[in-house]
């Protein structure tokens, strides 16, 4: 493990997100690089700060006075019991309607980042040694079949040499718990990873997010979701994108 995976990683420990081989490989690298080690040392007294200060603060009750003067007295009418229950109904309505939205706005962001991460770190682990095919070849006729029996989703694979992105070969790699086909292309020294899965891992609709330094291009096509990460610059990254679709469409020549 190298440390810039290593700092992938770390805050996923402290969590508890990691399982025990990731864990693992984790500690083993801390307690051998002084680097990671420090580090993890100044996240973990990070955390437990953050977790024992008091952080709440009360205004004073000075604060309370000046408002007082500052807003006038209005009258309102005594609320009568009827009032009251339409008011509480309606009061929990808009609650209940304010703290889905939150959930959907709070929640999906966090979660889409941890997938991000995921897809990053497994981007990573494969440039290690031994670690980036499982089946090597430039032949899609080998790759593709190799998937069979292997997961649920036959994967479009296509060899886009001719384009310049070469193809490497292709394994099985695991993202959000989950299988996925990970078809590898290559682009000059530049490692493309292009993983595969038939649920919505990667979320909606197309996008380019810049996750550690890594561009990553999201799309889904034909029932499909598509995840390319690489470090080559965004440009080329959308340039690979658009030959892959072109040459997976449906009536698309060899």
């Amino acid at each position: 493990m190298t440390c810039d995976e290593s700092e992938v990683l770390l805050h996923a420990l402290l969590d508890d997100e990691l399982d025990a081989g990731h864990a693992r490989d984790v500690e083993v690298h801390v307690a051998a690089c002084s680097r990671c080690a420090i580090q993890l040392r100044q996240f973990r007294a990070l955390h437990a700060a953050m977790s024992t200060t008091d952080l709440r603060f009360s205004a004073p009750a000075s604060l309370r006075a000046r408002v007082n003067a500052v807003v006038p007295a209005t009258p309102y009418p005594v609320p009568n019991r009827r009032m009251l229950l339409k008011g509480f109904a309606l009061g929990s309505m808009l609650s209940a309607a304010v703290a889905a939205s939150l959930v959907i706005t709070v929640i999906r962001p966090d979660q889409d980042q941890r997938i991000l991460g995921e897809v990053v770190s497994a981007h990573l682990r494969s440039l290690q040694a031994e670690h980036l095919t499982d089946v090597q070849t430039s032949d899609q006729h080998t790759v593709k079949p190799w998937f069979n029996g292997r997961l649920d989703v036959a994967p479009p694979v296509v060899d886009l040499a001719a384009h310049g992105f070469a193809l490497v070969g292709g394994r099985l790699d695991y993202i959000d718990g989950r299988a996925v086909a990970a078809i590898v292309y290559r682009r000059h020294s530049h490692v493309i990873n292009l993983f595969v899965t038939q649920g919505s891992s990667f979320g909606q609709g197309a996008t380019l997010k810049t996750v550690q330094g890594f561009n990553v291009k999201l799309w889904s096509e034909q029932g499909l979701y598509f995840c390319a990460v690489s470090d080559i610059n965004a440009d080329e990254l959308q340039e690979f994108k658009e030959k892959f679709e072109a040459a997976t469409r449906p009536g698309a020549g060899p």
